[in-house]
């Protein structure tokens, strides 16, 4: 009840831009990260364009446990829960907050309960789609899936692994694969921060700042 009452007094379509950033995060608003982790991170960017044009390459959702803000993410080698405050470390740049639509907004109680069961699930290494473990933004996926009776909320696309506008797999991939004794999954379905940013099913609501600034 608490978070539709929050809901409904903050968000209305006649908000400007600028009052929306001063809104508060409330639970199920989904977080996007340039995170600048190197190559492999470089290569997620590279294959899908993110909202507003930036690149991301790491997401997770807000959730509120008594007074403090968590992200519950798939990260590192698990799903877990992390403050806010130290999600934020991971980038030096704005991270966009991205709120579903009004009319979706029934949904995000039930995905929120779908991700709390998955903490402490391995991360999917692989990046293939229900195996089992879990990568950032394919845990989002299947929680509004669950939430939406099963059925997809956001989208899945083919996932690609070669370097644009060439049939060459970025050499960090080659690698990457090569060193957990796994065939590249080139062509299976799958999703990314990047293309996740750009539904039509969410908002921008506001640029958070970096841990510090």
């Amino acid at each position: 009840m608490r978070y539709f009452i929050a809901f409904f007094i903050f968000v209305t379509t006649s908000l400007t831009a600028q009052e929306k950033q001063k809104l508060p995060l409330l639970d199920g608003d989904l977080i996007f990260q340039d995170m600048d982790c190197g190559p492999l991170c470089d290569a997620i960017e590279a294959v899908t364009e993110g909202y507003g044009g930036k690149d991301f390459s790491h997401m997770g959702m807000v959730y509120h446990r008594n007074d403090t803000v968590y992200v519950i993410e798939a990260a590192g080698s698990a799903v877990r829960l992390t403050t806010l405050e130290k999600f934020s470390k991971n980038t030096k740049k704005e991270m966009p907050v991205m709120r579903l639509k009004k009319k979706y907004s029934k949904l995000i109680p039930t995905a929120i309960a779908f991700s709390l069961k998955q903490v402490g699930v391995p991360y999917d290494d692989e990046y293939v789609y229900d195996n089992g473990s879990y990568y950032c933004s394919e845990l989002i996926y299947d929680a509004f899936k669950s939430a939406n009776k099963n059925k997809p909320f956001f989208e899945l696309f083919p996932m690609t692994y070669k370097q644009p506008g060439t049939d060459e797999f970025f050499p960090a991939w080659v690698e990457y694969y090569k060193a957990i004794g796994k065939p590249i999954p080139e062509g299976l379905p799958g999703c990314n921060p990047g293309g996740m940013s750009v539904s039509d099913k969410i908002e921008i609501i506001a640029p958070l700042p970096p841990k510090g600034e």
